[in-house]
């Protein structure tokens, strides 16, 4: 089992597959739930944007989409267990998608479902929870094949291929940021920095787009709240913690505990007890109408900028 430099255990290669199947099979296992928990922040916040900014469709980037995740939960409905069922288990054999398409090696049928089978049956999910509610999700990740496999899907309506930690936007990829309304994360805030958000920002010209993003406890949130600051955003908290994964081992929870402790984290009761756990941080622009935290109960993380 390798371990990256944050201490927690390297799953690199599930979100680098043709297809979601590796995703959600090695995460199953682990509980990993917090996409479920965010989804209903998500949606109160769109719904708040939708009727404060009076825009029928808001435009949301997804940082760190991998295969679109989010934007089937908001979209069309969908739940996690509905997604690890499609994906790993009984759901996602041959057996299961009747007449599918299954996959041959050396001219012997092998009974795998081919990935132009799971995007013919995603796409049928599309279809038959329409009207789809009203957004238009961007996807941008470092992978190009969960990407692609979110786009031909029909979860991502765009995507952008970049890493904004390393490169500034190309032309091209500002034109696909430009008119963001909102800019969500589930976990990748840590791996990106307030690098990327500033670069996704500064690509809107002089609009300020609304931000959600569940970062996990053991990664300081104070690097991206004070780089926000100073583009004019207001951040708040919401009050309580959210499960995001068990730990793969005891080896990745004594990695992730030294680290918490070393960074003044106080871990009992929670990741001391065998999960991951996310915070959800609301940055809107400083006089934006509406109730800042969309209704949720919150804690103040910040005063004014001086600008």
């Amino acid at each position: 089992m390798r371990f990256d430099a944050t201490g927690k255990v390297s799953l690199d290669h599930i979100y680098t597959q043709p297809d979601p199947r590796s995703y959600f099979s090695v995460l199953r296992p682990l509980g990993y739930c917090v996409p479920q928990l965010a989804k209903p922040y998500f949606a109160k916040l769109i719904k708040e944007y939708r009727e404060s900014q009076h825009v029928a469709v808001p435009k949301v980037l997804d940082i760190g989409c991998s295969y679109g995740i989010n934007a089937a939960l908001q979209k069309y409905d969908a739940t996690m267990d509905e997604l690890y069922a499609r994906y790993c288990g009984a759901d996602g054999d041959a057996d299961a998608l009747g007449d599918a398409e299954t996959e041959s090696v050396g001219g012997v049928e092998t009974g795998a479902v081919t990935r132009a089978a799971l995007l013919a049956r995603d796409r049928e999910l599309s279809r038959s929870r329409q009207p789809a509610h009203g957004i238009r999700f961007v996807g941008l990740d470092t992978s190009g094949s969960a990407l692609s496999y979110a786009l031909e899907a029909g979860f991502l309506d765009d995507a952008v291929h970049a890493d904004l930690e390393a490169h500034e936007p190309t032309p091209r990829q500002r034109a696909q940021f430009a008119g963001t309304d909102l800019v969500i994360s589930t976990g990748c805030l840590g791996y990106v920095t307030e690098r990327t958000l500033m670069r996704v920002v500064r690509a809107q010209g002089d609009r300020l787009p609304w931000m959600a993003h569940f970062v996990l406890r053991m990664f300081p949130f104070d690097p991206v709240e004070s780089a926000l600051a100073g583009l004019g955003y207001r951040t708040i908290r919401v009050e309580g913690v959210f499960k995001q994964r068990r730990f793969a081992s005891q080896q990745e929870q004594t990695l992730v505990l030294d680290r918490m402790s070393a960074a003044g984290v106080d871990a009992q009761g929670l990741e001391a007890e065998g999960w991951l756990y996310a915070q959800l941080y609301l940055s809107r622009p400083y006089g934006t109408s509406g109730t800042p935290s969309g209704g949720l109960a919150v804690r103040e993380e910040s005063t004014a900028p001086t600008i």
